[in-house]
C-alpha cells in the first residue's frame, strides 16, 4: 500500500511539472516550410540556418522567459498579444514581435517559381491602391532601403480597407497598438542585416530586389482575403 501511495505521489509530482513545464513554454518555433537551401540563389542556406536556428529561435526562447512576469501571455495568440502590446514591456515587445514577425516571414517565401502569383481581387486592389504591381514594389523597395537601421518593410490592409506600405523599426509590426501606422499585414520583409549580410553584405537594396523572387502569393492571397472580409 505505501509503496503504491509512494507512486501515486511521484506520478502527480510528474504531471504537475510536466504542466508547469508546459505553462512556462507556451510559445514555439515551427520548422522551416521547406529546406534550408530551397531559396537559393536569391537567400543562401547558411543565411537561413543562422537566421532561423539561432535568431528566430532566441525571440522565442526569450518570449518564454517573460511568461513569469507576465502569466497573461500564456492565454495569448501572438496576435492578441500584438494588439495589448502597450501592456508589456520592451522584452515582449521585442521578442513577441520578433517571433510574430518571423513565423509569418517564412511562410511568406516559396522557392523560386513555386510563390505563383497575385490572385484576381489583390491585383485589383493593387492596381487600386498603387496603380500597378510595379509600383507597389517600387515603394515597398523604398520602404525596405530607407528604414534607418534594422526593421521591417509591409504591405498592410489598413483601417479604410486599403492597400498601403509601412516600416516598422526594430521587431514591431503593424498588428502593435504601440504603433503609428496599424492594419494587417500581408507582405512583409525582414531587412535586419542578419536576414541579408553573408550574401549581400551593405546592398540591402539589391536583396530586396532578388527577394520578389521568393515572394510566396499563395499565401499573400490569403491573408489579403482574411483581411479583406473582417
Amino acid at each position: 500500500m505505501l509503496k503504491s501511495t509512494l507512486l501515486k505521489s511521484v506520478s502527480t509530482a510528474a504531471l504537475l511539472l510536466a504542466s508547469l513545464s508546459a505553462f512556462a513554454t507556451p510559445f514555439t518555433q515551427a520548422p522551416l516550410p521547406y529546406a534550408a537551401n530551397a531559396l537559393e540563389p536569391v537567400i543562401d542556406a547558411k543565411t537561413m540556418e543562422i537566421h532561423h536556428g539561432r535568431h528566430h529561435l532566441a525571440y522565442v526562447n526569450n518570449l518564454n522567459a517573460q511568461v513569469e512576469n507576465f502569466p497573461k501571455l500564456a492565454e495569448l495568440s501572438l496576435e492578441q498579444m500584438m494588439q495589448q502590446m502597450s501592456s508589456f514591456n520592451a522584452a515582449v515587445r521585442n521578442n513577441g514581435g520578433g517571433h510574430y514577425n518571423h513565423q509569418l516571414f517564412w511562410q511568406l517565401m516559396a522557392p523560386v517559381g513555386q510563390g505563383g502569383a497575385p490572385s484576381v481581387a489583390l491585383t485589383a486592389a493593387i492596381e487600386r491602391d498603387f496603380g500597378s504591381l510595379d509600383a507597389m514594389k517600387t515603394a515597398f523597395n523604398q520602404a525596405a532601403a530607407s528604414r534607418f537601421g534594422s526593421g521591417w518593410a509591409w504591405v498592410i490592409v489598413n483601417k479604410d480597407g486599403k492597400l498601403q506600405v509601412t516600416s516598422t523599426a526594430n521587431q514591431d509590426n503593424p498588428l502593435m497598438d504601440v504603433v503609428e501606422e496599424r492594419g494587417a499585414p500581408i507582405l512583409a520583409l525582414d531587412v535586419w542585416e542578419h536576414a541579408y549580410y553573408l550574401a549581400y553584405q551593405n546592398r540591402r537594396g539589391d536583396y530586396s530586389q532578388a527577394w520578389w523572387q521568393l515572394v510566396n502569393w499563395h499565401k499573400v492571397n490569403q491573408l489579403f482575403e482574411q483581411a479583406s472580409t473582417k
